[in-house]
């Protein structure tokens, strides 16, 4: 099968389409026909090794010290069932389904191979498969913040960096929650924001909203720009501030802020479960969500999306199509 490796960390230079051995399902797994997958900034991240502050050398442990340990990117896939493994009961031949294989990666390939009982969901068939593909990074991300922040109907939440891959799921999951939400973005998204669902549309470029007097139950930071020193003002008494880019200095301030106020930030990775695709799934069937796609790329040229997603520039997803002999 073919297949985008990398042997070396650097530019979208080191990415090269491959013929590798096709992988074979085990007992409890299913093989997945890939027909989408996408580009995120993890990919771009583990790609370059360009990480929040304080965690270079923990990266390099997980990713590969001297080079990457697995050779294939991305986490998201869409795609048709073509074999399962003698122990399977969950899915069968033939059904169209999205997973999400997290850190796993491996997903920028024409087959993957994933557990039954992993981050794999049927496919709502109201979604495209690259539609489908798309949900699983910034959904369960979002998902996983607003649980961990105990998000709550009626809240007020500020979604900073609200036209991106997590914040244009996070912009549609808090209005399903029933929370009034504020997005931040640049003049240019801030129609796609407010056609998603957002009460407010804040302007960075216009307006700094931790100067205009306003507070909030929840600060998502999907961007790395609004750290506690910046919100602390922002946020009300018991507010959360939901880091979801976060150094290694910021997440340290976790005890120290929960100590000595009623106020408490929320980081780390977020959790991957077959349950939050499956929630996201119905949501998507049932038109309350629905994935936001920027630009699609065919398969040979993936480097060029890694270079547009490293602008920091995109507006929901970017997708990945392949297309199979036959």
């Amino acid at each position: 099968m073919k297949a985008i490796v990398y042997e070396r960390y650097g530019s979208p230079n080191v990415l090269e389409l491959r013929e590798v051995e096709k992988p074979s399902p085990k007992d409890k797994e299913v093989l997945i026909k890939i027909h989408a997958t996408t580009v995120t900034s993890g990919d771009w991240r583990a790609r370059t090794l360009k990480v929040p502050l304080g965690f270079g050398l923990l990266s390099r442990l997980f990713f590969g010290v001297r080079k990457p340990r697995q050779p294939i990117l991305g986490t998201e896939l869409a795609g048709e069932i073509e074999a399962v493994g003698k122990d399977v009961s969950k899915f069968k031949v033939g059904d169209q389904v999205f997973a999400f294989s997290g850190a796993r990666m491996g997903c920028h390939a024409e087959y993957r191979c994933m557990p039954e009982d992993g981050a794999v969901a049927l496919k709502p068939p109201n979604l495209t498969y690259d539609e489908a593909a798309a949900i699983s990074f910034g959904g369960t991300t979002a998902l996983d913040y607003f649980k961990r922040g105990k998000l709550q109907s009626g809240e007020r939440v500020l979604i900073n960096g609200a036209s991106g891959g997590v914040g244009t799921t996070a912009v549609q999951l808090a209005k399903h929650f029933g929370a009034h939400v504020t997005g931040v973005c640049s003049t240019a998204n801030v129609e796609l924001v407010r056609s998603l669902g957002a009460d407010h549309v804040i302007d960075y470029t216009k307006e700094d909203f931790t100067q205009n007097g306003e507070t909030y139950d929840v600060i998502v930071d999907t961007v790395g720009t609004a750290p506690f020193s910046r919100s602390r003002n922002s946020l009300k008494e018991g507010g959360r501030l939901l880091l979801v880019l976060a150094s290694l200095p910021q997440m340290l301030q976790i005890p120290w802020v929960a100590m000595t106020s009623s106020k408490k930030i929320v980081a780390a990775p977020a959790a991957e479960r077959a349950d939050d695709l499956r929630f996201l799934a119905e949501l998507a069937q049932a038109g309350k969500f629905r994935p936001v796609i920027d630009r699609r790329y065919p398969f040979a040229e993936i480097a060029e999306a890694h270079r547009y997603v490293e602008t920091g520039r995109k507006k929901g997803n970017v997708i990945i199509t392949l297309e199979h002999d036959g």
